[in-house]
């Protein structure tokens, strides 16, 4: 009568085991992990991913991250697009694509401000 306890008790503990690992497997992992790393793509990687995808939010830095865009089109309508020049595993200078700036002064405002 023992043995049969301490089998049925064993079965339950395999199967509580089995299904913890399989949550912990199928649980989305951080966004960290799923952010593309410009430290370790070459220049033509990280260009080819932007001009593929439109627009890419990349690991720039340890805990930096950037947006780059493959063109004024991925931004909103009142912002301007700045060349992106990073840092990749091949070259310190590479422009991936563009960043999205809000201009300091928009091209309407008159000079002297708003009346």
């Amino acid at each position: 009568m023992r043995i049969d306890r301490l089998t049925k008790a064993g079965t339950g503990l395999a199967a509580a085991t089995l299904s913890a690992l399989i949550l912990i497997t199928l649980a989305p992992q951080p966004a960290a992990a799923q952010r593309p790393d410009l430290r370790r793509m070459s220049c033509n990687q990280a260009q080819n991913l932007v001009a593929r995808r439109g627009a890419v939010v990349m690991t720039t830095g340890q805990y930096t991250y950037e947006r780059f865009v493959a063109g004024p089109r991925w931004c909103d309508h009142w912002e301007t697009v700045r060349p992106a020049q990073v840092r990749t595993r091949d070259t310190n200078r590479c422009i991936v694509g563009y960043i999205c700036e809000t201009p300091l002064f928009s091209p309407w405002e008159r000079r002297g401000g708003w009346r």
